[in-house]
């Protein structure tokens, strides 16, 4: 620790810090606009200027170590002064540097408000300028459809660009010129290709790079700012949804050091335009091929006389944005009517029927960044989980995570992967320890699996989970024994949406002699399962379920509605609470941001109403008494830990498995019923789609 006089406080800190962190420590606000935490040190806006004792001139404090700094003549501990006249005057004159050809239109930028020049503006700028000659305009780029550009505002801070080429790991952004010529700009002029894009945008701490769906739309004080968690992955990343009215305007990250940091993938951020297109809102019934509009009273009535049927032809699968109070209701209604033909599992996937370590991410998600080795199956967590990715290539930039492999289709994941292969025969070659990077692993100190949906949704997905389950066991990656300062376990399934976790630990899954979701399908072909119940389900294609009777409940008019003989039209996320279980086993509420749309209603809401109907009233009458008994029935809402020795080698089937290679990721604009109704996100993939065929040409 290297002791520090702060404008009179006496402060000890890490010699590795910078002066400016030092100074915060102290109490100190020290301006900035190149600096950020988690973006390497550029020291080239020089609004931090302090003041330090013996030094000829005020000095960057971002690009200062607090090792480096001299004592006084006796020993004293080096004295910093942030609020010296000096100080004030050469701040002043930097801001007016940075003002001098900075356009004057704050009323008309989108950043007005939430910007940081503005701010310190008000602190140290001057009433008047001594600039008289031309200000300098530059052209507008075209960085693509979520951002848009004013470059003439733009400082060259290089946050943007050090985002791009450091965390997003696509060097696309630059600089050009030199002095009053410099512009940031794209490579060759092509549109930004990152999934994490939109964080640019929050970075920037000028109006140079704002929301291009939002523009226009409102200030933030008009804003009705909500904390809540995004559904569009796996992870939970926190996010603050800003609402007027009943529209939802704008989603930002929040800091969340254990999930998100403070980034949020372009999905998470942009979709909320598809929260107001498509929606349903109003119960509806299909008569003569056609759907109607209809009464509550006659839809619930209708519902409650197909679930009343012998319970074997009856089935119900939860899908990817069903919260766990709606599938709690569900399956609590469900096991009073004696059904057992359930599945949460929409997409096929096989964990779920062992422990609950079996399914979970069980290094958690800050973890990777301790790994030293890792074997990604089956996933690509460029498009699967945007945010995880930028958590790994960390981990790699940072000399801690030295070998990475894949078993998979081979694409750009930002850091370097050894690829061994497309297919599952690899993973037998891995098990039985023959294959050389089965040595990386088992020699590593903390050594991490990755297994995706890909790997797991397939026939033979049961068997390629206990082939991955044994490479676990065998190479040590439970309970390791080089880790000396504490347990370890490495074994981790990456769930691609929200609703997967929640559902397996409620055990949303067959009950005796039940149903899985292949099966259910099957029936529903053969006309053995004559009626499916659909909750926020739309990863089934509709001709798959045969003449069978659709219920659907859900908030958008996707695949599930299309299909569906009967609509309960239920609320969106950001329209009802809710609680989500991420891929690690995190328990976190969705909060309601807006009333739901019309006669939708939320989900647990609409099973309590449907029980009533066919007297079998559930035990709850509100979500507070819902939450309680919920903690009662299961144990992993009641706060109980998990076991970190148990075996993974037990989890799935012996059995072969076929060499057909694991399928690609899906297309990441467009994997669920809220980013298919926007626009944007829309616009996203077609963008995408251009850009793969011209690499193609």
């Amino acid at each position: 620790m290297v002791r520090l006089i702060v404008d009179s406080v006496e402060i000890d800190v890490p010699g590795e810090m910078n002066l400016l962190q030092a100074c915060e420590i102290a109490g100190a606000e020290i301006p900035r606009f190149c600096y950020h935490e988690r973006l390497s040190v550029a020291g080239n806006c020089r609004m931090c200027l302090v003041e330090v004792k013996g030094a000829p001139k005020p000095v960057a404090s971002c690009a200062q170590q607090v090792r480096d700094q001299r004592p006084g003549p006796n020993g004293e501990p080096p004295v910093i002064l942030t609020t010296s006249a000096l100080v004030r005057k050469a701040r002043a004159g930097v801001m007016e540097f940075l003002l001098a050809n900075h356009p004057l239109d704050c009323p008309i930028c989108d950043q007005g408000g939430e910007c940081d020049l503005q701010d310190q503006a008000m602190a140290f700028g001057r009433a008047r300028t001594r600039f008289d000659e031309t200000k300098r305009a530059v052209e507008e780029k075209h960085f693509g459809p979520l951002i848009k550009t004013e470059m003439t505002r733009c400082i060259q801070c290089t946050r943007c660009v050090r985002f791009a080429t450091e965390v997003a790991g696509v060097p696309e952004l630059g600089a050009t010129g030199r002095g009053e010529d410099m512009e940031i700009t794209t490579w060759l002029d092509q549109v930004v290709t990152s999934e994490l894009s939109g964080n640019l945008i929050d970075l920037c701490p000028v109006g140079a790079l704002t929301s291009r769906p939002y523009a226009f739309n409102a200030r933030p004080w008009e804003l009705r700012k909500t904390e809540s968690v995004d559904v569009m992955d796996g992870l939970g990343s926190a996010i603050r949804v800003d609402a007027r009215g009943q529209a939802v305007l704008r989603i930002l990250p929040r800091i969340n050091e254990a999930v998100n940091e403070e980034w949020i993938s372009d999905k998470a951020r942009f979709i909320w335009d598809g929260l107001a297109r498509q929606r349903l809102d109003r119960p509806m019934l299909r008569e003569n091929g056609r759907l109607r509009p209809a009464e509550w009273a006659e839809a619930l009535a209708l519902a409650a006389q197909r679930l009343s049927a012998p319970a074997g032809s009856v089935a119900a699968i939860a899908g990817d944005l069903a919260n766990v109070e709606g599938m709690k209701a569900l399956l609590d209604l469900l096991n009073s009517l004696g059904i057992q033909n359930r599945d949460c599992r929409s997409a096929g996937e096989r964990p779920g029927a062992g422990p609950r370590e079996g399914y979970l991410f069980n290094s958690r998600l800050a973890g990777v960044e301790a790994m030293d080795a890792l074997l990604l199956i089956g996933t690509d967590p460029r498009r699967e989980a945007a945010v995880l990715n930028a958590r790994i290539r960390k981990a790699w930039l940072s000399g801690q995570l030295a070998r990475i492999a894949q078993v998979g289709v081979a694409t750009d994941l930002t850091y370097p992967v050894e690829d061994l292969g497309t297919g599952p025969d690899i993973l037998e070659a891995l098990a039985a320890g023959t294959h050389p990077f089965f040595g990386v692993l088992d020699k590593a100190r903390r050594p991490g699996l990755i297994l995706g949906a890909a790997a797991t949704a397939r026939p033979d997905g049961a068997r390629i989970l206990r082939l991955a389950g044994t490479i676990a066991a065998r190479a040590g990656l439970v309970l390791h024994a080089n880790v000396e300062d504490g347990p370890w376990n490495g074994f981790n399934v990456l769930h691609a949406n929200a609703a997967r976790v929640g559902g397996l630990d409620l055990g949303f899954l067959p009950g005796a002699g039940g149903r899985d979701r292949e099966s259910i399908v099957t029936g529903a072909q053969q006309g053995s399962v004559e009626t499916v119940l659909l909750l926020h389900c739309d990863e089934i294609d509709g001709k798959d379920l045969g003449t069978a009777f659709v219920i659907y409940v859900g908030s958008h008019g996707d695949a599930g509605a299309s299909r569906a003989d009967l609509i309960l039209p239920a609320a969106a996320f950001t329209e009802q609470n809710g609680l989500f279980v991420n891929t690690e086993g995190r328990i976190q509420e969705a909060r309601r941001a807006v009333f739901p749309k019309g006669e939708a209603r939320e989900d647990w809401a609409i099973f309590r109403a449907l029980s009533a109907q066919m007297g079998k009233v559930l035990p709850y009458d509100s979500q507070g008494q819902l939450r309680k008994q919920l903690a009662l029935d299961h144990k992993a809402f009641a706060g109980a830990m998990g076991d970190p020795a148990f075996n993974p080698e037990a989890l799935g089937e012996l059995g072969p498995v076929d060499a057909i290679p694991f399928a690609p990721a899906p297309n990441f604009w467009l994997t669920n019923p809220v980013a298919r109704a926007s626009r944007t996100m829309v616009e996203c993939a077609a963008g995408a789609r251009r850009s793969v065929s011209q690499a193609a040409e």
